[in-house]
């Protein structure tokens, strides 16, 4: 049960200033006659709040705070600029492809980026379990595993971003409006869910191997 709390407390916060206001803030300004370009452009700002919220509560930015304002500043900033709802939406596929992009660069760096998520997901941001997750990486199979996961993800997240390109061509405005703030967080559920039974698989590898990782600390 405490682990429950503490997932919905690290994600709950994601999925409603990421999916949730910025999809019924676009309906409540459009309805009311602002233009759909100024609507997406406003709606961009809930993932702002939600890095200067949770930062004023726990004090602390992590890397994939950082990364979301990276690609927030790049939405408001082309939204501005491109003048056009279907190029901003497109932008918007892109920034994904991008992101499924760094994915796959990070491969190259000493830790993967989805080591950096997972930390997010599996701790609840206490130094005690960073300190745990952290110390994981000395195992090459958790090494591994985070590498795979990686491109799973990465592969996964450009696929996805081409065919919402697609879709764009295809669909008209108020409607990828939805399939991009819908879209993206089925896939990701597909991707967690993915990740959840392959960790699972991995960890029972390990532990057959007789090199299973540290016990995780008490909630």
């Amino acid at each position: 049960m405490g682990k429950l709390r503490a997932v919905l407390w690290s994600w709950g916060p994601t999925i409603l200033f990421n999916a949730f206001l910025p999809f019924l803030t676009y309906g409540m300004l459009t309805d009311r006659g602002m233009s759909e370009l100024s609507a997406l452009a406003v709606s961009a700002v809930w993932p702002a709040v939600e890095v200067a919220v949770l930062f004023a509560i726990r004090r602390r930015i992590d890397e994939i705070g950082v990364l979301s304002l990276l690609i927030i500043a790049l939405g408001v900033v082309s939204a501005l600029a491109l003048q056009d709802e279907r190029l901003v939406l497109i932008k918007d596929s892109a920034v994904t492809g991008l992101f499924g992009l760094v994915l796959l660069g990070s491969l190259l760096a000493p830790r993967p980026l989805m080591f950096y998520f997972g930390r997010k997901f599996a701790t609840d941001g206490s130094a005690e379990k960073l300190a745990w997750w952290n110390g994981l990486w000395r195992y090459a199979g958790f090494r591994r595993t985070q590498r795979i996961l990686t491109v799973v993800w990465g592969v996964t997240f450009v696929v996805e971003a081409a065919a919402r390109i697609e879709l764009t061509e295809l669909l008209s405005v108020d409607t990828m409006v939805a399939v991009s703030a819908v879209l993206p967080y089925v896939v990701t559920a597909a991707l967690v869910t993915w990740t959840i039974l392959y960790t699972r698989r991995a960890r029972a590898r390990a532990g057959q191997a007789a090199v299973a990782p540290v016990a995780e600390p008490a909630a």
